[in-house]
């Protein structure tokens, strides 16, 4: 990839966290299959850098039946175990547990809202907001607290701001990232 300025975070010897940075990260996300997908994967990151995650990422999505939220409501003791066994993801009973009990509360502020993104962009009136230099906000905190309220596991503040991150709700590329200039420019 050519030398462009970018966060300080993204790993230059790292071919995928580039290609995330540069592709993904901070642009908003509407489709409710991926909005599933990345707190997914933030609730596997809890204690652990985003960049181990992001290493086994094509791993979870076969773990985990694409992401597939209707799938992981079902699954049952056989498929822990199964997961309890898997090497290529991060092993770890109770987040494995939280993600299925999260993915049946998904499914229904789906039923409640018309989609998971409704309910997500309703917090900030479907507006991208920038902030950087922090690891939450009342608006994570005010997300947290409700998906909390509704069951969720492994969805605390600073989970949930990296969330808002990830899926473009919050934009927090650096002003010396090329991302940044280039956002700004088109505003």
């Amino acid at each position: 990839m050519e030398q462009k300025n970018r966060c300080f975070w993204a790993n230059p010897k790292n071919p995928k966290y580039l290609a995330y940075h540069d592709e993904e990260w901070g642009r908003p996300v509407y489709s409710d299959q991926k909005l599933f997908e990345f707190l997914l994967l933030e609730s596997f990151q809890a204690g652990l850098s985003w960049e181990c995650v992001l290493n086994k990422r094509e791993d979870f999505a076969v773990s985990f039946d694409s992401f597939d939220a209707k799938k992981i409501a079902a699954y049952k003791d056989d498929k822990i175990e199964t997961l309890m066994q898997n090497k290529k993801i991060i092993r770890n009973r109770r987040k494995i547990e939280a993600t299925i009990k999260n993915a049946g509360i998904f499914l229904q502020i789906q039923k409640e809202y018309g989609s998971f993104s409704d309910y997500l962009w309703g917090f900030t009136n479907g507006k991208v907001l920038y902030e950087i230099g922090k690891t939450s906000s009342p608006l994570s905190d005010k997300i947290s607290k409700d998906l909390q309220r509704r069951g969720m596991k492994f969805v605390g503040t600073t989970i949930i701001y990296s969330y808002l991150q990830a899926v473009g709700i919050l934009f927090s590329h650096e002003k010396n990232c090329y991302l940044y200039q280039e956002y700004f420019q088109k505003k």
